[in-house]
């Protein structure tokens, strides 16, 4: 996918995040209406604020995205699925699931692509994608972690939570890219914070950005920076 060349463009690749602990009703209402006036992708927000998401974007065009097992995977997969299907039941587009990272640090990779499987068939065909936290793995895990994300059916890698050691690096989605090809599509996440390092993650392979500074991003892009990013 080509870089995209205005701030509209560039819009609708980010969904713009909330999920702070501690953000409040106001906080969360803050970041949908940006999301409606800036016309962004989406607005991923914690999963009790779906219902009032879904209705505040309603006729605008917003995706309404959530996350299940947040923030470190290791909730049992029952109790995933049935995050991801009260989610999808009160009005969420796509599903955000963090991977089994316990698990797959043990080496247990039939459970982690089991785990992923059961929450893509049990919200069919809504789209999900597997966080796999790359600050938490080398190399060679992210590669390993990728290829599961696609054996178990998702539709998107995620690089972080925002919670992790670190956010996304550029070489995170390279590898990423280099595993996943065209077959699904990546979203990188975690510490994107202006235009610059969004158009080098877009470069680099990602389709969509998750950040909570979306408004910021816009605010920074220009066409200096599109051709500085084009010519790196």
């Amino acid at each position: 996918m080509s870089l995209p060349r205005t701030i509209e463009e560039l819009a609708k690749r980010i969904d713009h995040t909330n999920v702070k602990p501690a953000s409040s009703k106001q906080d969360i209402i803050r970041t949908i209406d940006e999301a409606i006036k800036y016309r962004f992708r989406a607005v991923c927000i914690p999963p009790i604020w779906v219902p009032l998401a879904k209705e505040r974007v309603r006729n605008s065009g917003v995706l309404v995205v959530t996350v299940v097992g947040f923030p470190w995977g290791y909730v049992d997969t029952e109790i995933k699925v049935m995050e991801a299907k009260w989610a999808i039941q009160r009005g969420a587009d796509e599903i955000d699931m963090v991977m089994n990272i316990s698990a797959f640090k043990s080496k247990d990779y039939e459970k982690v692509r089991e785990d992923i499987e059961a929450v893509v068939n049990a919200i069919k065909p809504k789209p999900v994608k597997v966080i796999i936290e790359t600050g938490f793995l080398s190399r060679e895990e992210i590669e390993r972690a990728a290829k599961l994300v696609m054996d178990g059916g998702a539709h998107f890698v995620k690089t972080c939570t925002g919670f992790g050691p670190r956010g996304a690096s550029i070489e995170d989605i390279r590898i990423i890219k280099r595993v996943v090809g065209d077959e699904i599509k990546i979203k990188a996440a975690g510490g994107i914070r202006d235009a610059e390092k969004a158009l080098m993650m877009i470069k680099a392979g990602a389709d969509v950005i998750g950040t909570s500074s979306g408004v910021k991003i816009l605010e920074t892009f220009s066409l200096d920076i599109l051709k500085k990013v084009i010519k790196s």
